[in-house]
This record gives C-alpha cells, sequence and structure tokens, in this order.
C-alpha cells in the first residue's frame, strides 16, 4: 500500500488555461522549432516522428492523440507508426529518421550519457549543425508540451464512430 493520494482528474489544474502567458509563450518555442526544423530541411513526417516518439518515451496520452493525427495527415502510415516504439529493430526507417529518433530519445532522457553520446555521434553522420539542432529544438518542445499535457491530465475522449 502506498502512501500517495491521487487528486482525481477533475481536481487537476490545467495549466495552460491558469498561466496562458506562459502557455504562449511555449506555443511560439514550439512554432520557432518547426521554423527552424523546416529551414533546415526536415519534413513535417519527420518532426512529427520525433514529437511522436519523444511522447511515447514520456506517456504522455494527449500528445500522443494529437500527433498521430498529424503524422497521418503528412502521409505517415500505419505499419510505421505501429513499429515506432522498436525502431530499431525494423528496417522501415530511414538513417537520417533513425538518426533523429536516436537524438530525440537522447534529448528526453539526458542522464543516459552513453546513450546520448551513441546517438550524437550517428546524427553527427547524416545531419548537419542545422538539422542536429533542429531536432533537439523538436524534442525540446514535445517534452515540454508533454509536461503540461500529464500534469494537467488533458484528457483524450473517444472519437466519434463513422
Amino acid at each position: 500500500m502506498s502512501d500517495v493520494t491521487v487528486v482525481p482528474t477533475d481536481q487537476r489544474v490545467f495549466i495552460d488555461k491558469q498561466s496562458p502567458r506562459a502557455y504562449r509563450a511555449l506555443l511560439a518555442t514550439a512554432e520557432a522549432a518547426r521554423e527552424v526544423a523546416a529551414e533546415a530541411g526536415l519534413d513535417r513526417r519527420l518532426v512529427e516522428l520525433v514529437n511522436l516518439r519523444v511522447s511515447q518515451i514520456n506517456g504522455c496520452a494527449y500528445c500522443l492523440h494529437v500527433h498521430t493525427r498529424a503524422a497521418i495527415r503528412e502521409g505517415e502510415t500505419t505499419q510505421r507508426l505501429g513499429v515506432l516504439p522498436a525502431w530499431r529493430d525494423t528496417e522501415v526507417f530511414s538513417d537520417r529518421e533513425r538518426a533523429a529518433l536516436g537524438l530525440a530519445e537522447a534529448t528526453t532522457a539526458p542522464a543516459d550519457a552513453a546513450l546520448q553520446e551513441a546517438a550524437y555521434g550517428v546524427a553527427r553522420e547524416v545531419f548537419g549543425e542545422a538539422e542536429i539542432s533542429a531536432v533537439v529544438w523538436v524534442a525540446i518542445a514535445i517534452n515540454a508540451f508533454n509536461r503540461v499535457s500529464i500534469l494537467s491530465k488533458h484528457p483524450v475522449r473517444p472519437a466519434a464512430v463513422r
């Protein structure tokens, strides 16, 4: 038995609503990260893969919901979305995608120095400095949004049946 008191979802503070100025600043950071990614030549599908992988690691249901839809809109396949958690064990991701996913994971778990060094080394082989910077900024932004949604317990409601 744990001494942890669970706060019911309906009693959580939606920190994005409570502190809209801070949330707008986070939105601006995410927009800037997307712009940096586009300027560096990273396509939106790759950005969404990074968003999804980071959200999977963090267990953010709301961001997974949002970015799965965005990835599908960008042409991502259900096969690749389904195997994304096991991307290292598949042949469906390009070298650039693999480098971006590794770098995103290293950004999400920076305390793992070995993972960080290995991921950075792989990224350095396939990306220029602008691309590395862009991937890291995208991962930083989605990590921040994950924390907003996880701590606020943003709900994911069932989709309407068509």
